[in-house]
């Protein structure tokens, strides 16, 4: 049997980035043979993604970035199983990849951005994977979106790494830009305008106040009235345009936009993890947990 030197199971290490005894195992398995040892180790992590697929990933972070023209901005939503691993160089990287490649290709279906070639030579499927192997933990591209806008102009904010907005102007203003962004990642607004708010949506709202505003006793007239400030006022809440500017409240978002004569044509805000459900573990049984994996 051929002796396996430690400075073999370095060589193997830096190529793989997999743990010292993953290493002399799959060496000892190829009897030496550095280049099959490698194949097998990405073979077992294939395998390895695989099983690991079903694990909640709930972490991670959002990545945006916009072209020098600012006319394409982009925004990546890419999750991990801990804070610990979305915080680390290989996964920030594979995020900052991902949006780099983004920026020039066309991506509108997941199966084009899983062939997405990056600057590492390999796709964000193969790298993903890789990634995966090499962290243990499972790892997804959950969601992206991409905007051009030739005519006008985009914007994008990032609020740390956990909140990202992107924004499409009808007119290039990189400041206003960035301060629409920032407001929809505090204010969280649902829609630009009162238009895009579905029949469905105001009908239900309208059913809810009309209870509430029975329960007063008051004449009908005066009921009719209240749920019509109701709506407005619901309506207001809910749009871009209606709400107040975060930066300075005495005006709306639609009067600010106004007055730079210029209009959000739509907008996107991404917030890690909502509406996945996370298990509820404590952090020494996770640590245990990652120890046993």
């Amino acid at each position: 049997m051929m002796s396996i030197s430690a400075a073999m199971v370095k060589e193997l290490r830096e190529r793989t980035g997999s743990g010292m005894m993953e290493c002399k195992k799959a060496l000892v398995e190829a009897e030496g043979n550095m280049e099959l040892a490698i194949e097998n180790m990405r073979k077992a992590g294939l395998a390895k993604a695989d099983k690991k697929s079903g694990r909640i990933a709930a972490e991670g972070i959002i990545g945006v970035r916009v072209s020098d023209d600012a006319t394409v901005v982009v925004m990546a939503d890419v999750n991990c199983e801990t804070d610990f691993v979305a915080k680390g160089d290989d996964f920030t990287q594979f995020v900052e990849q991902i949006t780099a490649a983004m920026l020039t290709a066309d991506v509108e279906t997941e199966e084009q951005l899983q062939n997405l070639v990056l600057a590492n030579g390999s796709t964000v499927e193969e790298t993903r994977r890789a990634l995966i192997a090499k962290l243990g933990e499972n790892i997804t591209v959950r969601r992206f979106l991409k905007y051009t806008a030739p005519e006008g102009g985009v914007a994008s904010y990032l609020h740390g790494s956990k909140i990202g907005v992107i924004v499409e102007l009808s007119k290039n203003d990189s400041a206003l830009g960035k301060d629409i962004a920032m407001h929809i990642a505090a204010s969280k607004p649902d829609y630009v305008s009162d238009d895009q708010v579905s029949a469905d949506v105001i009908a239900k709202e309208k059913e809810i106040f009309a209870a509430q505003a029975l329960e007063s006793g008051k004449p009908q007239e005066i009921i009719e009235k209240m749920i019509g400030g109701r709506i407005s006022k619901f309506l207001a809440e809910v749009t871009l345009l209606g709400q107040p500017f975060i930066k300075d409240d005495s005006v709306t978002v639609g009067k600010l936009l106004t007055g730079n004569g210029n209009a959000v044509i739509r907008f996107a805000r991404f917030e890690v993890g909502e509406g996945i459900e996370k298990k509820e573990e404590n952090f020494a049984e996770e640590v245990m947990a990652q120890v046993r994996g």
